[in-house]
């Protein structure tokens, strides 16, 4: 005979098991580091500056190999993509110094507004340490982001009275350093914000264009990276494929 306690427990245990977070797709284990696939919308570690949020990156991989992990680099919470942590304080130390010597390429796609003027080019526009701060008065650092234009695009929306349609284009780039919100900043100084950027972009545009697609989200994933094996030397490359919802932007024709 069951337990009335036991009873009453189980819809409560069925609740608590039907929200466990989902594991982290891993691209890559070894004794030394873990390289994942960041979703969306997944802080990469706990913050005040979000604390009601209580899932993060960190933990779930913490729980998923069931060992404590550091992070070496950040994601903002909307990027999705290639995400490193080491296994050791140690290994964290020399993969910290790995990426701060820019011994190491990262290649993201950005979907943003309007349509570039040219192909490709170079952004060179020195950056604030910290972007939640106004510029003036803080030391600025340099910093250069390449990038080439993969898409324009065009949706049967108009959002500008200048086009009956709304422009976009889907863009490659390569931060040489990584500055906080490098990307965005100098997309941003391009006057091509990306689409989704709360901070750096157009709040009617993203608004509209999110009721159009059903999706909100940052349309920034970082794809590709490539870095040295802290022991070994060796070179690795990881790549996060885009996930469905990139399908629209990347289709030919």
């Amino acid at each position: 005979m069951q337990h009335l306690d036991d009873i009453e427990r189980r819809p409560a245990m069925q609740i608590a098991e039907s929200v466990t977070p989902p594991a982290l797709p891993l691209l890559y284990l070894d004794e030394h580091m873990a390289v994942v696939d960041k979703p969306a919308g997944l802080l990469v570690h706990r913050s005040s500056l979000d604390a009601h949020e209580d899932d993060a990156a960190l933990q779930r991989l913490r729980d998923q190999l069931g060992r404590p992990v550091w992070p070496v680099h950040r994601l903002d919470k909307g990027t999705s993509g290639v995400l490193v942590f080491a296994l050791s304080a140690e290994v964290a130390g020399l993969l910290g110094r790995t990426l701060a010597e820019r011994e190491s390429r990262k290649r993201y796609i950005a979907l943003v507004r309007g349509w570039p003027a040219d192909a490709q080019g170079l952004v060179d526009h020195a950056l604030a340490r910290d972007p939640e701060l106004p510029s003036r008065g803080q030391v600025l650092l340099e910093a250069q982001t390449e990038w080439r234009c993969l898409r324009r695009l065009a949706l049967p929306l108009q959002t500008d009275a200048r086009f009956p349609v709304t422009r976009l284009a889907l863009l490659e780039c390569q931060p040489v350093q990584g500055r906080r919100h490098q990307i965005r900043r100098h997309l941003k100084h391009m006057a091509h914000p990306i689409i989704g950027d709360a901070n750096h972009g157009k709040g009617p545009l993203n608004r509209a264009l999110a009721a159009y697609l059903g999706l909100q989200r940052l349309w920034l994933h970082a794809q590709t990276l490539e870095i040295r094996h802290p022991l070994t030397g060796t070179t690795l490359e990881f790549v996060a494929r885009p996930g469905p919802e990139w399908a629209r932007w990347m289709e030919e024709g």
